[in-house]
């Protein structure tokens, strides 16, 4: 005879709240994805377009390189101190006028009629989406157990390769049949749409049920300590600050292949605009792909190991550098595409790694903050530099030869992803 006791009971009772908490934790991990999309969609959405400006315009290639740098410059120089407020403001509300910046900003995009009103528009998408990465990030960790982390630091970031996919492919297509303008208008809609979405979703309070049992406790909105322990506490160790650096070093690569890749098959290869965009967009494509699945694997290999994280972190590194080499060294053709799309697998990989090592060395309630950070160095040092730095090199020299050496700088995020584990094991002798 099966007897139905009260600790039976208990157990049902707990069960149906923790499984709704699990569904919502879901859907908000989707809202977030897709505002991400929204995100890099309104800030690639130009490099497919680059073609088209260059000859109504009459711009160079540093002026291509400026317009698209400055919103990944933008965002480093404001996500700190952005972070900061959302951290204390309420990351929700935060997220919510973020996206509504953008998307106006966007749509300023397609009103511009000179490079210099192009150049302001894009500097108040930078603006908008200066905080988001890393406001996102803050929340999504902390409703998901921490198991999960690389996961879901992979899933959601991958939202930015996705993102940039749709962006440049729609935004070549779109400007062929309509005209490039209602590209970037197309860009602005969407994240209208989504934010609508999100307001009537996300919460504070709905996001306090969702806290997983094994995550540290945070008051949503209430992180308040002076200057000097925020950044001690953002900074905890050398090993911290290599995570923060290698990721944004490997982000170089990426952001520069992100942004010419385009106009490199459309000089070279000979290919329209649209199929450039759309060639481009297929090798973003599997970037991300890379970027989720790298974020499962380590996330299955490592465990709880952060040693193990700094393994994964320098043989993604290692493959995307020699994949990179042999692919701009063999002539055009298929195999140099099957090639690139080999290396751009690992192209993203470091932010599944290192996301989780700054989340696990730093506390919940600066968590927007040490994202923020992390976020700082990938775009300063990243995602700004490498299309700016690259722009100039192909004024100089020739697109072709500056992404020809580009693979050679991936020797720079490998060798801190070795220093960073050196120290990571010091100092866990030391806490021993």
């Amino acid at each position: 005879m099966n007897l139905y006791t009260a600790e039976d009971m208990r157990a049902e009772t707990t069960a149906a709240p923790r499984a709704s908490a699990r569904t919502y934790a879901w859907i908000v991990f989707a809202l977030m994805f897709c505002l991400l999309l929204s995100d890099y969609m309104s800030r690639q959405a130009l490099n497919a377009l680059f073609p088209i400006l260059k000859t109504q315009w009459k711009l160079s290639d540093t002026h291509l390189g400026t317009i698209s740098s400055v919103v990944p410059f933008t965002v480093g120089l404001l996500t700190l101190p952005f972070s900061i407020f959302a951290d204390r403001w309420g990351r929700v509300k935060s997220i919510a006028l973020m996206a509504g910046l953008w998307s106006v900003a966007t749509l300023g995009c397609a009103i511009a009629s000179t490079y210099e009103e192009m150049l302001v528009a894009r500097f108040f998408v930078g603006v908008g989406e200066a905080a988001y990465g890393s406001v996102g990030i803050a929340i999504l960790v902390n409703i998901f157990p921490k198991h999960m982390r690389s996961s879901i630091a992979g899933g959601f970031t991958s939202a930015a390769a996705f993102g940039s996919v749709l962006g440049v492919s729609l935004s070549g297509v779109i400007a062929t049949q309509f005209g490039w303008r209602w590209s970037m208008g197309a860009m602005a809609i969407f994240g209208f749409a989504l934010l609508v979405v999100y307001c009537c979703v996300v919460s504070e309070k709905r996001l306090a049920r969702a806290h997983p049992d094994d995550a540290e406790p945070v008051s949503y909105g209430s992180a308040k300590m002076p200057l000097r322990t925020l950044i001690a506490a953002i900074f905890p160790s050398r090993s911290v600050f290599c995570a923060y650096l290698g990721c944004a070093l490997q982000v170089f690569i990426q952001g520069t292949l992100f942004v010419w890749l385009p106009s490199y098959l459309n000089r070279y290869w000979g290919m329209s605009v649209s199929k450039a965009a759309l060639t481009a967009a297929a090798l973003v494509l599997v970037s991300g792909l890379g970027q989720l699945l790298c974020g499962v694997i380590t996330d299955r290999v490592c465990g709880g190991s952060s040693i193990k994280r700094w393994n994964m972190a320098a043989s993604y590194c290692l493959a995307l550098g020699v994949l990179l080499t042999i692919a701009f060294r063999v002539p055009q053709g298929t195999f140099q595409l099957v090639l690139l799309g080999a290396a751009v697998f690992f192209l993203a990989s470091s932010f599944g790694t290192c996301s989780p090592i700054v989340a696990g060395a730093t506390s919940p309630a600066i968590h927007g903050s040490a994202f923020a950070t992390l976020t700082l160095f990938n775009n300063i040092l990243g995602l700004a530099a490498g299309p700016f730095l690259t722009g100039a090199a192909a004024d100089a020299f020739g697109l072709r030869d500056a992404l020809h050496w580009l693979p050679l700088l991936a020797v720079l995020p490998l060798s801190v992803f070795i220093l960073g584990r050196r120290f990571s094991i010091a100092e866990a002798k030391r806490a021993d």
